[in-house]
């Protein structure tokens, strides 16, 4: 009963924050989380009060299948941007761009809290750094995706901007496996090339697998189906499925056969789209049907953001280090090789700010990191620190960059005129 009278203020608390913040223009997703820290363990969850919030990160983990299930409705999402009609046009660039941007925000990052453990005397160690510049590479999805859609976001950047942030998780877990790997050889002194080399390229191989597999079985099943009711629960079924196969993880030898469920949910829904003829108008139905989990979604991401980490003076500053190299990193990473790849001018300037966003891939490969003998404690401080900012600011950043190149357009005053005369007849009908 206390999980879902949790769930319940967390839905109303998101919405309702969403009425306060739409003064400021901010968008919904910014006032989700902020909804989230003020109902969290950090703040209102404090006075462990029953259902009003979530009293401990105990009660944050009993509807933690609740943000695994969103997440993988995200990626069922974001595989629908890789049809082979648009990928014919824009799929080189973003594949070039995606990889290049994250392994120069790697480098940036890497440089940066290397310059500075040389000077703070080793304030932040060798391992540590390498650790954080590999997380640095990460883009959060969800934000960037609950924007464009809120917005609805349309043009040559948003083409563009969630295929690239799709790959990142690729390209993100093949740097911090291979950095995590150096990490530890530096700390312990031997270089284990399973974990370096083939533990990342098994976990992509067989994520891309699993997905094409299970996108292949809902396009074979779905005709036997004729009311898109039942469709759409076909559909749900599978996400719900591949999410729940993406949690295993087999030890076979030396060698650990594990799946990421973003990768997973996103070949499920790539392979569905282009498979299935009624796969745009099912997978529309499923964005609608996702909503209200959405919203949970971020709220308990708000909720899990501990405001703790601002007592540490030393993660603060090395995590300011971390948040403006990583800035730098994408958006010099994204600019140079849009450039490279001779896109639009609009892209080139507003790309970079687009992929500041980070959270949920960043935060698994911390609870990675935290095994790093020493240094865990420091990187898990560093990273909530940076996702708290990323997280709150990112959504306004991208909001500002999709409207500056013209793929957000404000509503005409016609439209502004029409709200305008509904709201005033509802409060006329009310008195």
């Amino acid at each position: 009963m206390t999980s879902l009278l949790s769930l319940s203020v967390a839905l109303f608390a998101g919405l309702m924050m969403t009425r306060v913040l739409n003064r400021f223009r901010l968008p919904d997703v910014t006032a989700y989380l902020i909804a989230g820290v003020l109902i969290g363990p950090s703040v209102l969850g404090a006075l462990q009060i029953p259902g009003l919030g979530f009293a401990s990160e105990e009660a944050l983990n009993k509807v933690k299948i609740l943000s695994d299930v969103a997440l993988g409705f995200i990626a069922f999402s974001i595989g629908n941007e890789f049809r082979l009609s648009q990928l014919r046009k824009t799929g080189k660039q973003a594949f070039v761009i995606g990889v290049l941007q994250a392994v120069v925000t790697c480098l940036v990052v890497d440089a940066a809290l290397l310059l500075f453990h040389l000077l703070s005397s080793g304030s932040i160690s060798v391992a540590a750094a390498v650790t954080l510049g590999a997380i640095s590479a990460a883009t959060a999805p969800a934000a960037t995706l609950m924007v464009v859609r809120q917005y609805k976001a349309k043009g040559k950047l948003t083409d563009l901007l969630l295929p690239i942030v799709a790959l990142d998780d690729a390209v993100g877990l093949v740097l911090f496996a291979v950095s995590f790997g150096v990490s530890k050889a530096l700390v312990g002194g031997v270089i284990d090339v399973y974990t370096v080399v083939l533990n990342p390229l098994i976990e992509i191989v067989a994520s891309l697998l699993l997905g094409a597999a299970a996108g292949w079985g809902l396009t074979r099943l779905e005709p036997l189906f004729h009311s898109n009711t039942n469709r759409l629960a076909m559909s749900i079924g599978f996400v719900f499925l591949t999410v729940a196969l993406s949690m295993l993880s087999v030890p076979i030898g030396p060698v650990k056969l594990g799946f990421s469920s973003l990768l997973v949910c996103m070949m499920l829904g790539s392979v569905f789209c282009n498979l299935c003829p009624l796969s745009e108008e099912i997978m529309s139905r499923a964005d609608k049907w996702t909503a209200p989990l959405l919203v949970l979604f971020f709220v308990i991401s708000g909720a899990q953001l501990e405001l703790g980490v601002f007592r540490h003076l030393g993660s603060v500053l090395i995590g300011l280090v971390y948040i403006v190299s990583r800035c730098l990193g994408k958006y010099i990473g994204a600019r140079e090789s849009a450039k490279l790849m001779r896109c639009d001018e609009n892209v080139v300037r507003n790309l970079g700010v687009t992929l500041w966003p980070q959270a949920g891939v960043a935060l698994g490969m911390c609870v990675t990191a935290s095994q790093l003998p020493g240094e865990g404690g420091l990187i898990r401080n560093i990273v909530l620190f940076a996702v708290l900012i990323y997280e709150i600011f990112g959504p306004v950043m991208t909001k500002a960059a999709l409207t500056r190149s013209g793929d957000i357009q404000p509503m005409s005053e016609e439209v502004l005129r029409r709200r305008e005369k509904k709201l005033a007849a509802a409060a006329a009908a009310k008195k």
